[in-house]
């Protein structure tokens, strides 16, 4: 099973990092990037990105 990834259209917002349950997605640089190894893919990070940047595994 994979992991949710965030792609280049991240506008480093922030909205994804405080619903993730296991706190998996930290900001790098200019865009938030999702920890693949500790993602659970639950989606919850994916309802509430404002430009759809997460896709799902």
């Amino acid at each position: 099973m994979g992991a949710h990834k965030i792609n280049d259209e991240c506008i480093n917002c922030g909205a994804c990092a405080p619903v993730c349950p296991v706190e998996a997605i930290s900001e790098a640089g200019d865009v938030h990037v999702i920890d693949q190894d500790t993602c659970t893919d639950c989606g919850a990070c994916v309802d509430v990105c404002p430009v759809d940047a997460i896709d799902a595994p």
